[in-house]
């Protein structure tokens, strides 16, 4: 049971779901001495950022890629700390390897001439000037896009229009949102595995990149600022955040189930719990699939705040092996991608038939590399092939899985890679659904197709007063860092909100912290 009637009253905040999106405004809001609390129906924090034990050997089950290394560290120091000394990170010199069923691999590198001499060997010196053309590209749309729209609260296409006129316009129409993706890489390579590289970049937020809108070059450039290796697996982000709350004050109830949000007097008043317990608030927030409110999953009250992601809306889900295995005859490093030979037959099955693909690509993150060496032996992989987000309708049987991981198997052997697996822990779409509910298994929300995908991402605030939403289904969209830019989104709705309601007075953190003042500036 959970009792803390000091949380009781107008001043508390509650927090369901200790994904990213919680995580980053449970961290904000106790940062600003709020009372937080933070109800998780697993039994650990991190959401998707979790682990799964394989025979004994613990291996990260969610996103494996640590980027935008700003984002977290700003966090942190809104808190009072650094984020080095709380994580390790370690930069990583490769990006990724790639490879091709023909014998051929790309490695791209954090050092710019590096991956442009790796290109032009790869490919020509031509490919290699289309490659420099496309880098400037990624990074104008991604500077015409981080402050304005990606940190700035939800707005339509006129209010993003307006942040640009009258001066800036022409950096607006450089996010090329009208052209797919896949139309786009055309006007920098000619060779169809660098466009196969990239277009690649589109599953990062769970999109086809035949219909995803051109400025997802944008992850990019993201990507090629920076990648770093976590010591202790991605999970260690999840598991700091939450330590870092708990020391300015926030408290965490695993394995706690929210079966209602609370509504009294037109205004979200807390949650109730399977138990029946009920916790009082005067705002709760909601990390969960933007679906599960709209679904009804936390009461009929509740689910007109907002509108859901309908099932042909959805992004991608996934079929993820993890595996523990011997490998050999393809050096592996940290991140590795292996293409499939019809890239447009493998997003067509995906998403036109909505069943696996035959011929998948495959990304495999070797989870004992990049740090230190690999140790001899048994190694920690987990596989990943692009899915449909049929999780909750008619998902992909046992058979159909086993025969795509199967595919999968053979297609890194004609690549050279071996595996040779002594435990294998598959999750399908079915698992992603009764993990997240009312997702379908779809790991990122809404899709990104279409130039007005990202503006159809619901902002913090909700139709419902006091009921405000935080995640990668939320702006500024799907990520680790994006979902920690809508928990910092969230959190300055908040405090702007209580602060033009006088309800809210500036309070010392836990242990004597000075804080900042509650205004939406101070936040971002």
């Amino acid at each position: 049971m959970i009792r803390n009637k000091a949380l009781a009253g107008e001043n508390s905040i509650v927090i369901i779901g200790a994904g990213m999106g919680g995580l980053s405004a449970a961290v904000l809001l106790a940062a600003h001495g709020l009372p937080v609390t933070i109800v998780e129906r697993m039994a650990h924090p991190g959401g998707k950022l979790r682990t799964v034990d394989v025979g004994g050997y613990a291996i990260d089950a969610g996103p494996t890629v640590f980027t935008h290394r700003p984002v977290f560290e700003r966090l942190f120091a809104d808190a009072g700390a650094r984020l080095d000394d709380h994580l390790t990170l370690v930069q990583s010199d490769r990006l990724a390897r790639h490879a091709w069923a023909d014998g051929s691999t790309l490695d791209l590198w954090a050092d710019h001439a590096r991956s442009r001499d790796a290109v032009a060997q790869f490919a020509g010196p031509a490919e290699a000037e289309g490659w420099t053309r496309f880098q400037a590209e990624a990074a104008r749309i991604f500077r015409a896009l981080e402050t304005r729209f990606m940190e700035s609260p939800a707005m339509g296409p006129l209010g993003l229009t307006l942040k640009y006129a009258p001066f800036h316009l022409h950096e607006m129409f450089a996010i090329n949102p009208f052209a797919t993706l896949w139309g786009a890489l055309g006007n920098y390579f000619r060779d169809p595995r660098l466009r196969q590289l990239y277009g690649r970049y589109a599953t990062y937020t769970g999109a086809d990149p035949f219909q995803a809108t051109a400025t997802l070059m944008l992850i990019a450039h993201l990507e090629a600022r920076g990648v770093w290796l976590v010591d202790g697996g991605m999970h260690e982000v999840a598991r700091q955040m939450a330590a870092l709350a708990t020391r300015l004050g926030a408290k965490f109830h695993y394995n706690a189930h929210v079966s209602e949000i609370l509504v009294r007097n037109g205004r979200a008043a807390g949650v109730k719990l399977a138990s029946g317990e009920e916790i009082p608030a005067g705002d709760v927030l909601s990390n969960s699939d933007i679906s599960a409110i709209a679904d009804g999953r936390f009461g009929p009250a509740a689910s007109r705040a907002v509108t859901g992601v309908k099932p042909h809306e959805r992004s991608l889900s996934a079929l993820v092996t993890l595996m523990t295995a011997e490998a050999s005859g393809f050096e592996m490093d940290r991140h590795n991608v292996f293409f499939s030979t019809d890239y447009a037959a493998e997003f067509r099955q995906i998403f036109g038939e909505r069943r696996l693909p035959v011929e998948p690509s495959i990304y495999i993150c070797a989870q004992d590399r990049g740090i230190t060496p690999p140790p001899p032996g048994l190694e920690r992989f987990q596989l990943i092939v692009n899915a449909p987000p049929t999780g909750d309708g008619q998902p992909p049987t046992d058979e159909e899985m086993a025969q795509c991981q199967t595919a999968t198997l053979a297609i890194l052997a004609r690549c050279g890679l071996n595996l040779k697996p002594h435990g294998m822990h598959p999750v399908g779409p079915k698992m992603f659904e009764a993990l997240f509910p009312s997702s379908g298994g779809a790991l990122y929300g809404r899709a990104s197709h279409g130039w007005q995908a990202s503006f159809r991402r619901p902002g913090s605030k909700t139709k419902l007063p006091g009921l405000w939403v935080a995640s990668g289904s939320a702006h500024p969209g799907a990520g680790v860092p994006m979902a920690a830019l809508s928990g910092r989104l969230a959190s300055a709705a908040i405090l702007k909100a209580r602060a033009s309601t006088r309800t809210f007075l500036p309070m010392a953190t836990a242990g004597g912290m000075s804080t900042p003042k509650a205004t939406a500036e101070t936040m971002g």
